[in-house]
């Protein structure tokens, strides 16, 4: 078939590279200049670079126009794919193709719709994560399902473990759902909204330490926040400090969530959780924190005392 390619970042690179591996022809590319968001300069294989050495014609779009419309109907595709694009594309865009849009989005849909889904999925330790390629509408991540493939979460993983597993299917299901689609298929899964939830670009808001959460999910965000994410921080003496590298705390630590508590084998305890007051709740056991300076040390040699808390503000 013919195809328009809307992407950006890894995650267009790597589908891009597969239809141009393909028998699809790929007659544009529309990607997005490159951004200085935090979250945008990770995973930055340029989309473009890949289309012009393969002599495919680029459009640079931070949102769509109606010049965009016109000359996205000039190229006449039979089909559009997008993948993972920032913005919102309209119906006058991704209705031209004979066969419409096929989007591929790295979340089981129609839960993790919108920005992030992998780190959010971690945080709510979900048990697994995947991608879904399905047919666009006018509600974003919206459409019926083509194709849905998971893979699990391990106790250990973070979203870098989770984004390289999931990379690995953009291609494939790209592909897949492609010729389920030429071959006349038209029975798609329709999503259920009742069951769907969709989420916000995330910010540096995002990824400072609430110590009301319980210790296990704050265990999971220090795991989501793992490198090359900006890290979950929080303050200690006026300074950011962030949390690298953590577990859930052995034993059970009662009084006000944030105080630095106690030694428990090569970590620190913070106590932690909403209900901590009680002395029913796990702390987390701070294993490695890095300053902003980014002099990384064991919990153990960065607190030396015991006292005083951790905040969410300087």
């Amino acid at each position: 078939m013919r195809v328009v390619m809307f992407g950006y970042q890894t995650w267009g690179h790597r589908t891009l590279q597969a239809l141009l591996d393909s028998e699809h022809e790929v007659a544009m590319v529309v990607t997005h200049p490159r951004s200085d968001h935090a979250y945008e300069q990770m995973w930055d294989d340029s989309v473009a670079d890949l289309a012009r050495a393969h002599n495919v014609p680029v459009l640079l779009r931070q949102r769509p126009d109606d010049e965009l419309a016109d000359q996205v109907k000039q190229v006449d595709a039979d089909i559009m794919v997008a993948t993972n694009w920032r913005t919102w594309l309209p119906p006058s865009i991704f209705n031209l193709p004979r066969h419409g849009t096929l989007n591929v989005h790295d979340s089981l849909l129609p839960k993790y719709a919108g920005f992030s889904p992998l780190i959010w999925a971690l945080i709510n330790g979900e048990p697994e994560v995947g991608v879904t390629a399905h047919l666009m509408d006018d509600k974003l991540d919206g459409g019926d399902i083509v194709l849905q493939r998971a893979v699990p979460v391990g106790p250990t993983d973070t979203t870098a473990d989770l984004f390289h597993r999931t990379l690995a299917l953009f291609g494939p299901i790209t592909l897949d759902g492609l010729a389920l689609i030429e071959s006349g298929q038209t029975e798609w899964t329709k999503q259920d909204a009742s069951k769907g939830s969709f989420f916000h670009k995330r910010s540096i808001q995002d990824s400072l330490i609430d110590w009301t959460w319980p210790a296990e999910e704050l265990e999971r965000l220090v795991r989501a926040l793992a490198d090359p994410y900006p890290n979950a921080f929080t303050y200690h003496r006026g300074e950011r400090v962030r949390i690298t590298e953590a577990a859930v705390s052995r034993g059970y630590y009662g009084g006000t969530p944030g105080r630095i508590f106690i030694r428990e084998d090569d970590g620190i305890v913070i106590v932690a959780g909403a209900e901590a007051r009680h002395g029913r709740s796990h702390g987390l056991l701070v294993k490695r924190v890095r300053t902003d300076d980014g002099t990384e040390y064991p919990a153990t040699e960065y607190f030396h005392t015991m006292g005083g808390y951790l905040t969410g503000q300087p």
